[in-house]
């Protein structure tokens, strides 16, 4: 019975996240197939039309709706014109890899291998980098397997990979998208709202503490925004919240936690401790050029507070062309 219940939580906890990915892929593809008619053949009003956008955007849903991310959901309809060609499976970090290459018989094979392999963005950005698909081709049919099985060697599946989301979607906790929020205040939420959070995080996690502090041999005092223990992984997990973009210092300071919570708060018997930096804006070089994009025990996801719904996005459209009509005249 309780193996028959655990199954059915998993699965239902796929779906849910799988609904979210989806319904976020959907509503960036809109965006930037809105972006695109409305832009037509001027290129200098698509310019300030996106700049106008994001602000708008920006002040009621949050961050994710920066001049570069409303770029790359134009980019991401231009590469991807046929919305039931899109893969649910799919998230929007998968995308925005697969959407960087220029061929599109490459983009669709990516498409199709990372829904059918169940690939990570990881062993996707492997795979592209190795030139998986030339690869492929190249190699005779009955010697394919081989060279399909790589990615699992060269770039297995991460214990902490069945539990990390990107993004998480916090519309529960009724704080507004733009950047007025402070740290403490998305902290106190979370707390006001964790049953809420721990439904969002997945199965497995159990609340330990919030400022959870950490004493090194000299007296000094380090704390930890959020704490949780994992009870199907056996390790601790530690949330650092910030409100910003993602900065190669946040890392650090995490690595640091990371580091000091194993060696002054882990028991020998727990799993080494997985470090999660919750941030509004995930930047990729950042992600790419530090002990992020190892993928080991430390990691980076966005919330996002919601999503604009069509007739949002119809009234922020409609209210970017008058604003720009107006400066024009």
């Amino acid at each position: 019975m309780e193996q028959h219940r655990t199954t059915t939580l998993e699965a239902a906890q796929s779906k849910a996240a799988a609904a979210v990915n989806g319904a976020m892929v959907a509503a960036y593809w809109e965006i930037g197939r809105r972006i695109v008619e409305a832009q037509g053949e001027r290129a200098e009003y698509g310019k300030h039309l996106i700049a106008y956008l994001s602000e708008r955007l920006t002040r009621e849903f949050g961050k994710v709706f920066s001049s570069r991310n409303l770029f790359y959901m134009k980019q991401f309809y231009l590469a991807f014109p046929i919305a039931n060609t899109l893969c649910s499976q799919l998230s929007w970090s998968h995308y925005r890899l697969i959407m960087r290459l220029e061929d599109q018989k490459r983009r669709e094979f990516y498409v199709r291998a990372a829904a059918k392999e169940g690939w990570t963005v990881r062993q996707l950005d492997r795979q592209i980098h190795s030139s998986y698909y030339e690869r492929l081709l190249a190699t005779q049919e009955d010697h394919r397997d081989i060279v399909r099985k790589e990615v699992k060697a060269l770039e297995p599946r991460t214990r902490a990979d069945s539990i990390l989301k990107d993004p998480y979607v916090l519309d529960f906790l009724d704080l507004p998208g733009d950047t007025t929020c402070l740290e403490s205040d998305l902290e106190q939420a979370l707390m006001d709202k964790l049953q809420h959070f721990l439904l969002e995080l997945g199965r497995g996690f159990a609340f330990v503490a919030r400022q959870y502090r950490i004493t090194t041999e000299s007296d000094s005092h380090y704390h930890v925004d959020l704490v949780f223990y994992h009870c199907v992984l056996k390790c601790y997990v530690l949330i650092d919240l910030k409100t910003g973009k993602l900065t190669p210092q946040d890392v650090g300071q995490m690595d640091f936690y990371v580091r000091l919570f194993d060696d002054r708060c882990a028991q020998p018997e727990d799993n080494p401790t997985i470090g999660i930096i919750l941030c509004a804006d995930r930047d990729e070089t950042v992600a790419k050029y530090s002990v992020l994009a190892d993928g080991k025990n430390m990691f980076a996801s966005r919330y996002v507070m919601h999503l604009p719904t069509e007739d949002e996005l119809s009234h922020a459209l409609e209210s970017t062309y008058l604003a720009h009509a107006s400066d024009d005249q």
